[in-house]
């Protein structure tokens, strides 16, 4: 399940063969590649002598421990019983699917071959069939989870953990302080002077719409809570997995659609493919159940958390961590154009 390559140090070098004399019917190791660092945890290609698997080390603190991931897996394989494309965790000799060797958690899956697909890369049946598929994600869920208790909750994570109703106060300090940030960085490059303007405009366009902070969502369900293109897998025109279940939580079912829609089809400049957001939407509605007046308030909410969310300028600022730069520029303008063109946005998702 590759996204980039890397070379890591020994010392982060993970214990295969302690994890397969857990597997003993995955064989003996042959090689163990570093392919997929990702933004929060580790992955690597393990080959052995009985093939090929995805080695995944959970690294990120909020769902690290051992209850949060094997229920992940729960759900992995219920999923899957269902007939969804995932990739549920291969049980060890004793029937567990998470190995806690070294003070880490690890667990061994099998090896997916597929290619991550963006928005550009999907035809309109394509979309179609991308928001029929996160629809029964979403309903499946419903099956094979514990009704959720209460209101919207979840694990922190990376983009978009921002309340959809986010407070203009908290959001204009976070401003002024990556402001100066920005400001005082050195070696000052384009990036710098890019992230001060659009941290400009963002404060004056949330004066300017500050009346039309929407009050939190009233209904949730469980969602697999970060469905992008990097965890997705297609075989040809079709979906063959859906990978990293670590942000599975109990949130606006709606709300994922829209995010994972400004996600896919997102285009560089910071627009959005409107008639593939249009197909998507529509697949999505038929298959979740879902009606035109839920996805027009979770399209407000998401609008609104993005005029409020400025996760990669903190990564880079504040967690000196540059993994996200390449995402801001049409981070950042996607929440501009969005603004100037929200009824034809509301009208796609709800057409």
């Amino acid at each position: 399940m590759p996204r980039s390559s890397e070379t890591l140090p020994s010392s982060a070098a993970p214990p295969v063969g302690a994890l397969l004399r857990r597997h003993r019917h995955a064989g003996e190791p042959l090689s163990c590649v570093p392919v997929a660092e990702g933004l929060l945890n580790r992955g690597f290609r393990l080959s052995t002598t009985r093939g090929t698997y995805f080695l995944k080390q959970h690294l990120d603190a909020p769902t690290a421990d051992r209850a949060t991931i094997a229920r992940q897996h729960r759900a992995t394989q219920r999923l899957h019983a269902l007939g969804l494309p995932v990739a549920p965790p291969l049980p060890d000799a004793t029937g567990r699917t998470v190995a806690v060797i070294g003070g880490h958690c690890y667990a061994l899956h099998p090896w997916i071959d597929g290619r991550h697909r963006d928005g550009t890369q999907l035809t309109a049946g394509c979309s179609r069939r991308l928001g029929t598929l996160l629809g029964q994600v979403h309903t499946a869920l419903d099956r094979v989870m514990e009704p959720p208790a209460g209101g919207p909750a979840g694990a922190p994570g990376t983009a978009g953990d921002v309340c959809a109703s986010a407070d203009l106060q908290d959001t204009f300090r976070a401003i002024d302080e990556l402001i100066r940030l920005a400001r005082a960085h050195r070696p000052r490059d384009s990036f710098d002077a890019l992230a001060e303007h659009r941290l400009r405009e963002r404060r004056l366009l949330l004066a300017q719409h500050a009346h039309h902070r929407p009050p939190p969502a009233e209904a949730a369900g469980w969602v697999h809570g970060d469905f992008h293109p990097l965890n997705l897998l297609y075989r040809g025109a079709e979906p063959a997995a859906i990978v990293d279940w670590d942000r599975l939580a109990v949130r606006p079912r709606a709300e994922e659609a829209v995010r994972a829609a400004a996600i896919f089809f997102v285009r560089p400049g910071g627009e959005l493919a409107l008639e593939k957001v249009r197909a998507y939407a529509r697949a999505y509605r038929r298959a979740a159940g879902a009606d035109r007046a839920e996805l027009a308030a979770a399209a407000h909410r998401v609008w609104w958390e993005r005029l409020n969310d400025f996760w990669t300028l903190r990564w880079r600022y504040q967690l000196h961590d540059r993994r996200a730069d390449p995402q801001f520029p049409a981070v950042s303008a996607l929440a501009v154009w969005w603004t100037r063109e929200y009824a034809a946005v509301r009208d796609a998702f709800t057409a």
